[in-house]
């Protein structure tokens, strides 16, 4: 015997849907969960790139070394950079916001309503001692500073599916050579937004390098 379908916004519709328990999370420190997401990020970029990592040991204010081999590169076949990574919870570029969707109207607004356009740049703080070392020039073996940027809470940071891994949300590159120390601990510097780090800007700096030039 089949059953009446109940009708659409029925009772059943009123009631809420059960919550889903929050995963029991391990207790490791935040910062050091923080530091595992943004080499994982690292490593898929690097992986995507064709190029090798190296970790130092022990590190001296570096995280990794970034080596590519291609045979257009002018000096030798095989290029490497040095990399720091920092990440962090602080508000990073939103992109453009679109405005909503306008009922048709007869006549077209006086004034067009114009998206705002994404923060070109963004504020970093580090250490003078530490920036002294990425400002540093001349040098052998050229350094970029990595910036990620993500969510203050952990249940944010990974989506996944069946056809794609989300991390959320970005990291970001840029070269400080000879940028000057101007704070007394500590120096705020500008990381571009439109420096996205992922495998193509990573195969462009390497491709820089290798012709002699700066990442």
């Amino acid at each position: 015997m089949a059953l009446p379908r109940p009708e659409p916004g029925g009772l059943l519709s009123q009631l809420p849907e059960p919550a889903v328990p929050a995963p029991a999370r391990g207790s490791l420190a935040t910062t050091a969960c923080m530091e595992t997401l943004q080499i994982g990020y690292l490593h898929a970029v690097a992986a995507a790139a064709g190029c090798s990592l190296a970790q130092p040991f022990p590190d001296h204010g570096i995280d990794w070394h970034i080596s590519h081999t291609a045979p257009g590169h002018a000096v030798d076949d095989e290029v490497t950079i040095k990399v720091q990574l920092k990440c962090t919870y602080q508000l990073g570029p939103r992109p453009a916001v679109q405005p909503p969707p306008r009922a048709p109207a007869a006549e077209p607004p006086a004034v067009p309503v114009v998206p705002a356009a994404p923060a070109p740049t963004f504020a970093f703080t580090l250490d003078n001692d530490h920036l002294a070392k990425l400002a540093r020039t001349p040098v052998a073996v050229h350094k970029i500073l990595v910036v990620m940027i993500v969510p203050r809470s952990r249940d944010d940071w990974l989506r996944a599916g069946h056809d794609s891994l989300h991390l959320r949300h970005c990291c970001y590159w840029t070269n400080l050579a000879g940028h000057p120390v101007t704070g007394r601990r500590r120096t705020t510097v500008r990381i571009p937004a439109t420096r996205v780090f992922d495998d193509r800007a990573l195969c462009e700096i390497m491709t820089r390098v290798g012709a002699g030039g700066r990442p």
